[in-house]
C-alpha cells in the first residue's frame, strides 16, 4: 500500500489557485478575498504567506521567468523549420500557462515596478533567442537572410510572442483565453511567428512549414 501523500504546503496551494484565477478572470478582476475564499482559508492566512497582491504576482512571475530562461536555451538547437515549430509551440505553451501576464501585461507593468523592470530582461532574452533561431536556421540551410535584417525580424517575432494572446483576446473577449481554446490559439501563434520568415526560407523549408501547419490544424 502506497504511503499517504503529504499535504501540499499552503504557500504552494495559494500560488496554484491564484494562477488559475488570474488566468480565468484576469488579474485586475481577482481580489485577495476571492483567492482566500477559493482556498477556503482566512484572509489572515493568505496575508501571512503573501502580505500583498503584488507579492503573489511577483512570485508567479518568478516561476515563469525561471521556466522561460530554461526554455529559451533550446533556441540554439534549432536547425530546421520542424525544430522551430516545436520550439515556438512549446514557448507558446509556457506563455499560455501564465497567460494572465500577457493578457494584462500593460496594466501589470503600470502598477508593479518590479515587474516593469524585470520584463525588460524577458524581452532581451527573447530577442537573443530569436537571434539564435535565425542563426540556427541559416546554419541548417533552411534560411537565407541578410545579417542586417536579422535584428528587425527578430524584434517583430518578439512583438508577436508578447502580444499574440492580447490579439486573440480582442477578437473574442468572452472565450479566447478559455482552456478549450488553447490548442488552436497556440497553433495560430506558432504559425504566425514563423510566417515572418516566409520571405527568407528556402523553398523546401517553406513548403514544409505549410505542411506542418496544415497537419496540426487538421
Amino acid at each position: 500500500m502506497a504511503p499517504p501523500k503529504k499535504p501540499r504546503r499552503t504557500a504552494e496551494r495559494i500560488l496554484e489557485v491564484t494562477l488559475d484565477l488570474f488566468n480565468r478572470f484576469g488579474e485586475p478582476n481577482v481580489s485577495t478575498t476571492l483567492i482566500s475564499a477559493e482556498l477556503n482559508i482566512s484572509p489572515g492566512n493568505l496575508y501571512y504567506h503573501y502580505p500583498a497582491k503584488d507579492e503573489l504576482i511577483n512570485a508567479l512571475f518568478q516561476r515563469f521567468d525561471v521556466e522561460l530562461a530554461d526554455l529559451l536555451l533550446a533556441a540554439d538547437n534549432v536547425r530546421n523549420v520542424e525544430d522551430a515549430w516545436f520550439f515556438f509551440h512549446t514557448l507558446y505553451e509556457l506563455i499560455w500557462k501564465h497567460r494572465f501576464l500577457y493578457r494584462d501585461l500593460n496594466d501589470l507593468l503600470s502598477k508593479n515596478r518590479k515587474l516593469e523592470t524585470h520584463f525588460q530582461t524577458v524581452l532581451a532574452r527573447k530577442q537573443e533567442a530569436m537571434r539564435g533561431v535565425l542563426a540556427g536556421l541559416k546554419i541548417g540551410g533552411a534560411l537565407k537572410m541578410d545579417p542586417r535584417e536579422a535584428s528587425p525580424v527578430g524584434a517583430s517575432m518578439v512583438v508577436l510572442l508578447s502580444y499574440w494572446l492580447s490579439y486573440e483576446y480582442v477578437k473574442d473577449p468572452r472565450h479566447a483565453l478559455e482552456p478549450e481554446r488553447a490548442g488552436s490559439a497556440l497553433l495560430r501563434g506558432a504559425f504566425h511567428v514563423l510566417s515572418l520568415l516566409m520571405p527568407y526560407l528556402e523553398p523546401n523549408s517553406r513548403e514544409h512549414l505549410f505542411k506542418l501547419a496544415g497537419n496540426y490544424n487538421s
